[in-house]
């Protein structure tokens, strides 16, 4: 089944040294592509972050969080903890000078000060060491995975709306099909009465009517378009209820490019006001595939 490219996860640990929060934010891009906001203790681990990211969720444009919020001060088995008032006082400068130049409101109180991570830190880094791959690894993986349940959940709402919108272009396409010979019918009749008006009661031509009926039934032959963009509608079906763990989003909206042109095609031959008004509602459909294609995975 396919999945989106949309979800959300969150995950804490305990550790020696404080607690591990870990948050993904994944929306829909082309590519992977992660942005990383990590605890100063567990910076040295970005590589590795990026790459257990990148195994979860490997398309989508991703934004990870990890913090640590060191043990309170006094407790058995965390370290004690220290505040950088030298760096306190340069965030309050630049905050109220930043409010003085923009004339904001407010208070600039501990509660704002407090929101900068980096201004309470363990006293002794040699605690930092305690922090392993393996602590780092698990709370940032059971984050990846709780996105991707939510990204399988929110897939299956895509693909039953995908569904219908498929199952609205075959129903279309079979209209288009039943209306195909019976426009060959109307145009054979009305060479007739043009012709048999031109010749004011001389005798029609069968063979040469037949003829030119034989032409047009060749130029405005659809059948191999409608063959194709069946084909196309089967395999995007296919593709979407696959069980199959790769990324299919890329093979889709190929597919809905090829379903396009077909049905482009289709409009150029159809001569034919009730088949024009078909392909007009093909071409609506396929346009949303290809928006739901964007969230696709």
């Amino acid at each position: 089944m396919i999945r989106s490219m949309t979800g959300y996860g969150e995950a804490e640990l305990d550790t020696p040294i404080g607690r591990l929060r870990a948050e993904i934010r994944a929306v829909n891009h082309r590519y992977f592509s992660a942005n990383l906001r990590l605890a100063r203790q567990v910076e040295r681990f970005e590589p590795l972050i990026r790459e257990w990211l990148r195994g979860y969720l490997p398309r989508g444009h991703v934004n990870f969080s990890l913090r640590l919020e060191p043990n309170v001060a006094g407790d058995d088995v965390g370290p004690a903890l220290q505040v950088d008032a030298a760096k306190a006082g340069r965030y309050l400068a630049a905050l109220r000078s930043l409010q003085q130049q923009l004339g904001l409101p407010g208070e600039i109180d501990i509660a704002l000060l407090s929101r900068f991570g980096d201004l309470i830190t363990p006293a002794d880094d040699t605690e930092v060491v305690a922090l392993g791959p393996e602590q780092v690894e698990q709370v940032t993986a059971a984050a990846a995975r709780a996105a991707v349940s939510m990204r399988d959940q929110e897939g299956l709402r895509l693909a039953a709306d995908l569904e219908g919108r498929l199952d609205a272009i075959e129903a279309a396409l079979a209209r288009i099909q039943d209306r195909a010979p019976e426009r060959l019918v109307v145009e054979r009749d009305r060479i007739r009465r043009v012709v048999a008006e031109l010749l004011e009661g001389v005798p029609l031509d069968e063979d040469r009517v037949t003829r030119e009926v034989a032409f047009l039934a060749e130029r405005w032959d659809v059948s191999e378009e409608l063959v194709r963009l069946r084909s196309h509608v089967e395999l995007f079906r296919a593709t979407i209820g696959s069980d199959a763990e790769e990324p299919v989003g890329k093979r889709l909206s190929f597919l809905s490019q090829e379903m396009n042109r077909e049905a482009n095609t289709i409009g150029s031959k159809a001569n034919d006001a009730a088949i024009e008004h078909e392909v007009i509602a093909i071409k609506d459909e396929i346009e949303r595939l290809r928006e739901q294609i964007e969230n696709v995975e």
